[in-house]
């Protein structure tokens, strides 16, 4: 299965050209103010314009109201929601009852009770990071040794590391922001390096020298 790669924490009309030429498979807006690299309904949605059909837009949330969720869905800014607020069942059913939004929901991994907790959640897929995000630090990926459903692997991935990770672990995606980025903004060589090392970290003849 070919990993899918996702761009997060998009905030410039530079760093939509550049997911365009690269063509990701997702790529991230972040609402949570609290982050730098948050983004406001309007930029979000003249970002998304320009976006590539076949790119789909995550919107990442932390703690946020379902109705938030749900309207940013309905009018087509964001394709995804990802949770990354350590929401519970409860919150994740009601936005499931709400919307036909398909949900992420991120987990900090930090030992074995994290991954059963990322195995069992209600979500359409789970992210397992090492911390609330786009904090460019890896975790434990002998933990993974358990995971039983796809996952998104977050944490300090960046173009030394990736292809690395795609062979040993195979995740259903890899999502990187600070390891494509310098000095806090999206660098598009970076992004390219980074591309390029997932895919070939894909190569079947690259996986059986690793």
């Amino acid at each position: 299965m070919r990993t899918k790669i996702k761009f997060c924490g998009l905030t410039r009309p530079g760093d939509v050209e550049a997911a365009n030429e690269l063509e990701p498979d997702y790529i991230g807006f972040v609402f949570a103010k609290t982050s730098r690299r948050y983004v406001n309904p309007e930029t979000a949605a003249i970002l998304k314009r320009h976006l590539k059909p076949s790119i789909k837009a995550a919107g990442v949330f932390v703690r946020e109201e379902p109705e938030r969720i749900a309207a940013l869905f309905d009018a087509g800014i964001i394709d995804a929601a990802q949770l990354h607020g350590g929401e519970g069942t409860e919150l994740v059913l009601r936005l499931k009852a709400m919307t036909s939004c398909p949900l992420i929901q991120a987990f900090r991994i930090e030992g074995r009770e994290d991954i059963l907790a990322a195995g069992e959640s209600q979500a359409d897929l789970v992210l397992l990071d090492a911390g609330e995000g786009g904090t460019g630090t890896t975790f434990d990926w002998s933990l993974l040794r358990g995971m039983k459903r796809p996952y998104i692997l977050a944490g300090g991935l960046n173009e030394n590391n990736v292809a690395k990770a795609v062979r040993a672990l195979s995740p259903y995606g890899v999502d990187v922001s600070s390891g494509i980025e310098t000095n806090g903004r999206k660098d598009r060589e970076k992004m390219r390096r980074f591309a390029a090392a997932v895919r070939y970290g894909m190569n079947p003849e690259n996986r059986s020298n690793g």
